[in-house]
């Protein structure tokens, strides 16, 4: 069966704030720290890009970097190939991209960044930027294992970067200055929004936006899955749900109204909806979610604790 998607209205792209962006330390090959630099000419390099990593070097040559200030690595050759391939940038070791970049950014595994550190620590001066994206992994952990004094900055992104709508949160370590919180604002607003929060936050904040996308991905699974019960082919009712998410969404975000404001005026007295959020109610979705959120931030901290490297 050919499948029709819903028409779609183009619309604008969500403001972004940008902020002015200063003077970053740089490699030995750059002006001296303390000399201003234009930000566009800083060398940028992705450690581990996987998916996330990938999304980032799209976004920062949409932005308008030059493929020649991105740097990349990867674990397999048929990767650093495809990567080579697709954005025409280096892909180098390790060690190399330590050497050469002005900002690292370690894009890998949690359970692989205490391997990664301890091999770019004798290559990374102390004042080059560093940005974690990896769950989990504290300011501290990462400044533990570099030089001293080095700018540390923690990311947590989410995989809509892939389509340009991440929200990416982040914290600054103890030698991260406004200057270094402004550089990866501009790095990560390449591919959606950025909040900042404290460290002390990012736990629950990974909790709700790092794996929040996985959520809404259940919901409308249960939700097509109904409508296959109710008798819809899959594919319609895929669309329905889909534009119903996106619709929602975007009125979330541009309306300003309180959800539940939303929400309610949806649901009419003794109409359709109030008997289906009875029955959510009923069943305990809103305490799930509750429990499954606490359940992810515990996770974080496990994983910034040092705990197994499972999933």
């Amino acid at each position: 069966m050919t499948r029709s998607a819903p028409s779609r209205r183009p619309r604008p792209p969500a403001p972004r704030t940008r902020h002015p962006v200063p003077t970053c330390g740089q490699s030995g090959t750059g002006p001296p720290p303390g000399a201003t630099m234009d930000p566009m000419s800083h060398k940028i390099a992705v450690l581990g890009a996987g998916k996330i990593g990938e999304a980032l070097l799209g976004g920062l040559l949409r932005g308008g970097r030059a493929p020649g200030q991105l740097l990349a690595t990867a674990r397999r050759a048929e990767r650093a190939e495809a990567l080579r391939a697709r954005h025409g940038i280096d892909v180098v070791g390790n060690a190399e991209a330590a050497d050469r970049a002005d900002i690292l950014i370690l894009a890998v595994k949690p359970q692989d960044m205490a391997a990664l550190l301890t091999e770019l620590a004798p290559h990374t001066a102390a004042d080059r930027l560093v940005i974690s994206a990896a769950a989990g992994i504290t300011t501290g952990f990462v400044e533990q294992h570099l030089p001293a004094g080095t700018p540390v900055v923690r990311v947590m992104p989410n995989t809509p970067a892939l389509v340009d709508e991440a929200m990416s949160v982040i914290s600054p370590g103890a030698h991260a200055t406004e200057q270094h919180l402004a550089h990866a604002e501009e790095i990560f607003d390449s591919v959606g929004k950025t909040l900042r929060l404290p460290e002390s936050q990012q736990d629950a904040a990974t909790a709700l936006s790092g794996s929040g996308p996985a959520y809404f991905y259940f919901l409308v699974e249960a939700m097509v899955d109904a409508g296959i019960l109710l008798g819809l082919p899959r594919d319609k009712a895929h669309d329905l749900i889909v534009q119903a998410a996106y619709g929602a969404s975007v009125m979330l975000r541009d309306s300003g109204d309180h959800p539940v404001t939303l929400r309610e005026a949806v649901t009419s007295p003794a109409g359709t909806t109030i008997n289906a959020i009875r029955e959510l109610e009923k069943h305990g979705v809103r305490a799930a979610f509750l429990d499954a959120l606490e359940a992810a931030r515990d996770r974080s901290r496990a994983l910034a604790a040092g705990g197994d490297s499972g999933k």
